[in-house]
């Protein structure tokens, strides 16, 4: 696989780019932790529970994260880990990838890190990442064996849940690399738990998504980058309709639950939250805003939220998510540590692989 030759990282790209990086993965973590207190709930139901204006805080102070956020970081882990591998000259990113949901799916049924594994790295061993958090089915099931799924052979060939497009947006974050070679990696990826064309070409749109933003685009014009890209492969037209009606719907009105909902909200379908997340971060007032959105209707509100986190991380920054939500997040340090090591990969690598980087980071 070929990328874009590197850039000359300047000061202050290096720290706008930076701030991105953290704002995509701690915006994708806040807003899975906050959906997930009313994930799957009818609308009349969170109502009822939290009034008529809904889910406006998190519940009891709390933000506890998701397998979507667990298989999120992994997928990052794996990025490094293939970055890394380049300086040996053979490296293929789906592979490294796959390796890593491996060891996201080992922490699913293992009491806690085995130190007999000489690849965990520095996350496979943080023990918060062994609980398991409602990880989706086609997940489980197409980690369950070490053949990797690709998109000739795909896992789970009907599954076209959300389970691959919610731990998608990392792949947008290597703004080196051409839109349509990262659309191609989080296909490739997402074949490797869930095979129906919706969930993979989904899963590549939110990546050029976040990738064009994360390069200082608007949402509004990546989604239409990422539509391009979608439109000559086959299986599209569920993904690409589902984007053109989000980015029409913007222009239809006060944003409120009914809009997200006929948006796709209300159910487990790649392409549906897609276009739900999208809309909330085009006409979210702020991320605060843009998270209550997504995750105040009937549906999986942790998906929603995660994906509409994502995007609003990526476009402003982490200074521009909510203070207190932030430290209430479950795992927030290492969520950090694992943001700076990306940017540091993906801008400092010349200079960065010592053992040290090694020991993080192994490719055996």
């Amino acid at each position: 696989m070929t990328t874009t030759a590197a850039a000359v990282w300047g000061r202050a790209e290096q720290q706008d780019f930076r701030s991105r990086v953290r704002g995509c993965l701690l915006g994708a973590a806040v807003g899975d932790a906050f959906g997930a207190g009313v994930h799957e709930r009818a609308l009349k139901e969170i109502r009822t529970a939290h009034g008529e204006a809904s889910l406006l805080e998190p519940p009891d102070g709390d933000l506890p994260v998701t397998a979507a956020t667990q298989m999120s970081l992994f997928t990052v882990d794996g990025l490094i880990r293939a970055h890394v591998r380049r300086d040996s000259g053979v490296w293929h990113p789906p592979t490294e990838v796959h390796r890593a949901q491996l060891r996201w799916a080992a922490t699913q049924r293992d009491w806690g890190p085995d130190e007999r594994r000489h690849d965990n790295g520095w996350l496979g061993r943080q023990e918060w990442l062994y609980a398991r958090r409602r990880p989706p089915r086609a997940c489980l099931s197409g980690l369950g064996d070490e053949r990797l799924g690709t998109l000739d052979q795909p896992k789970n060939p009907d599954a076209a849940d959300s389970g691959a497009l919610v731990r998608s947006a990392p792949f947008g974050l290597l703004v080196g690399w051409e839109p349509a070679l990262v659309c191609q990696l989080a296909v490739e990826c997402a074949a490797q738990t869930h095979g129906a064309p919706a969930a993979t070409l989904a899963a590549g749109a939110l990546a050029v998504t976040v990738h064009g933003v994360a390069r200082g685009a608007s949402v509004e014009a990546a989604a239409a980058t990422a539509l391009e890209l979608l439109a000559a492969r086959p299986g599209h037209e569920p993904v690409t309709e589902a984007v053109t009606r989000a980015l029409a719907a913007v222009r239809e009105g006060v944003p409120d639950a009914d809009r997200v909902t006929a948006l796709g909200a209300d159910e487990d379908r790649a392409e549906g939250q897609l276009a739900a997340a999208l809309y909330c971060a085009l006409v979210g007032e702020d991320v605060r805003h843009g998270l209550r959105l997504a995750a105040n209707h009937d549906g999986p509100s942790a998906v929603t939220a995660a994906v509409t986190g994502a995007l609003l991380g990526a476009q402003h920054g982490e200074t521009a998510l909510p203070p207190s939500w932030l430290a209430a997040l479950e795992g927030r340090g290492t969520i950090l540590e694992l943001s700076d090591d990306l940017a540091l990969e993906l801008t400092q690598a010349a200079t960065l692989h010592t053992p040290t980087w090694h020991t993080r980071y192994p490719t055996p």
